[in-house]
């Protein structure tokens, strides 16, 4: 069996290191699936980071039951496993949740003047006249409203068995939600999981640098040229814009 079959965690962090720069705060464009990105190469094996302690960070634009859906959520978009601490231990929902109070959240430094043309090709660009604050207010109250009615309790109350068959569900299309495309909604999350994975820890997420480490990025070293072309490990550690060390 390949090690995309065997790793599918990994694979989907490759595939990630194709579409966003790994100190980037958030991109103003909004993918409309996860399903079809570029397949990266291999990345060489890696150390298993360790878990970063927990914190007590204080959402200031969630309320606690988008909290809870944005934790639940991300547990099961980059998952703990064997290669490492996941998306909840890297700390992505306070990424998320400090990205809700910037202009990139508000869409204040975006073009919103109609007409929104919602069955444009990709190439025109995002077309919808939500924000991502929006975005996420209204796709997370839609999310729990089906979940309430399909299984009885929140997304947080759920298995994980059943966490990934809803988020599928809501990836798909199959579940229509009133105010927000399901699609859209689903895009954001996971993009921005990604973003807070591989952040610079300024930005609240990659706590400890485990993103980093996972697939050997030196972080903001000044100089690293040397190793490019060698096609081994970077032997030396990650290294924070604060100077943090992994």
């Amino acid at each position: 069996m390949s090690d995309r079959e065997d790793n599918p965690r990994r694979e989907f962090l490759r595939k990630t290191l194709t579409l966003i720069p790994v100190v980037t705060v958030a991109s103003t464009g909004l993918g409309m699936g996860a399903q079809s990105l570029l397949a990266a190469p291999a990345a060489p094996e890696h150390k298993v980071p360790p878990t970063p302690p927990k914190d007590d960070y204080q959402p200031s634009f969630f309320t606690a039951e988008e909290w809870d859906f944005i934790q639940a959520a991300v547990s099961r978009i980059i998952p703990a496993d064997e290669l490492g601490p996941g998306a909840l231990e890297a700390g992505v929902p306070e990424f998320i949740d400090r990205q809700m109070n910037t202009p990139f959240a508000t869409g204040a430094l975006w073009y919103m003047q109609g007409p929104f043309v919602t069955d444009a090709p990709a190439e025109m660009g995002y077309q919808l006249q939500l924000v991502p604050q929006q975005i996420y207010r209204l796709g997370i109250k839609a999310a729990e409203a089906a979940c309430k009615a399909q299984h009885g309790k929140t997304f947080s109350a759920q298995d994980s068995a059943t966490r990934d068959q809803f988020l599928s569900k809501i990836e798909s299309g199959e579940l229509h939600f009133d105010e927000v495309p399901a699609k859209a909604f689903f895009s954001l999350l996971v993009q921005n999981s990604r973003e807070g994975f591989f952040s610079d820890p300024v930005h609240g997420g990659n706590k400890g640098m485990v993103g980093w480490t996972q697939i050997g990025f030196p972080g903001a070293r000044a100089d690293f040229m040397d190793w490019v072309e060698r096609n081994e490990a970077y032997p030396f550690p990650a290294v924070s814009i604060r100077g943090e060390r992994a």
